[in-house]
């Protein structure tokens, strides 16, 4: 407050200062003019005498002009200059510096927080943007997984059905081959063994067999005299027997049961002169009289 009277009071003076300088020039102006306007001229009184006879004249007095006063310049009329006005000091301001700090200080508060939001919302967006960046190319990630997934499983698929075909196709192969080849063995040991039939070797087989047989069966008290029973013995390569079945026999229980034990007691059977006579399921045909 008082640097700003200070101030107004330096303003005043040099207007002061000003005035008087005007007043001055003002003043000279003022001189000059008169002293450059002409004085005004006052005609003397002549008194003269009318006559009618011209005597000579007198040539008239040499009338001396009036000296001229030179007027003195005036000297310039120095005004005093006026008094500075008095300047009341004003009324001492309230001190307000602590609201005013308060409220700077709010207002900081408020930018700062302002920045503070402007700052974290900055941070959630990048985030967010971020986050959904991710999300997908996480999601493209896994779509072209599953594309690959699905791509391979077709392939997989592709190519476990071609194997199929493909092992069908070789197992068909050799199917044909094997019974072309079964087909072959069976007409040959088939050719071989009608040959040993037609040479009497296949009834010396079956005879050996049940020679065998008679030694070994108990013959039961119900056999009747016309007994005939056809069974047929299923037999492993060795004459190992595996099974025995009936055909026909027209004795009673006893007797079926006699002939199944005397069977199984022959085993192994004795082997066929002729590899080819071998039969695994050879068929005999039993009586009671030996």
């Amino acid at each position: 407050m008082i640097d700003r009277v200070f101030r107004d009071s330096y303003n005043i003076i040099p207007a002061s200062l000003a005035v008087l300088l005007h007043v001055l020039i003002l003043g000279s102006m003022i001189a000059v003019y008169d002293l450059a306007r002409p004085t005004p001229f006052t005609p003397l009184a002549v008194q003269a005498t009318l006559v009618t006879e011209f005597p000579e004249v007198a040539p008239p007095p040499v009338v001396e002009p009036e000296p001229v006063v030179e007027e003195l310049e005036p000297e310039p009329v120095v005004e005093e200059p006026e008094p500075e006005p008095v300047v009341e000091e004003p009324e001492p301001e309230p001190d307000n510096s602590e609201e005013l700090r308060r409220q700077a200080e709010e207002e900081k508060r408020r930018l700062d927080a302002l920045l503070e939001k402007e700052r974290l919302e900055k941070i959630r967006r990048q985030e967010e943007a971020e986050r959904k960046k991710k999300e997908k190319e996480e999601a493209e990630r896994k779509k072209r997984e599953e594309e690959e997934k699905e791509r391979k499983r077709i392939e997989a698929e592709k190519q476990r059905e071609e194997d199929i075909r493909r092992q069908r196709e070789e197992n068909e192969r050799l199917r044909r081959e094997m019974e072309a080849e079964l087909r072959q063995d069976e007409i040959d040991a088939e050719s071989e063994r009608l040959a040993a039939v037609d040479s009497g070797q296949l009834a010396v087989y079956q005879a050996m067999i049940q020679q065998r047989i008679y030694r070994n069966w108990k013959v039961p008290a119900s056999a009747q005299d016309d007994l005939l029973c056809s069974v047929r013995v299923r037999q492993a390569r060795g004459g190992d027997v595996l099974g025995v079945s009936f055909v026909r026999c027209n004795g009673d229980e006893a007797v079926k049961r006699s002939i199944e034990a005397a069977i199984k007691r022959s085993s192994p059977l004795p082997d066929p002169p002729e590899p080819n006579l071998f039969d695994p399921n050879i068929l005999l045909n039993l009586t009671k009289q030996q």
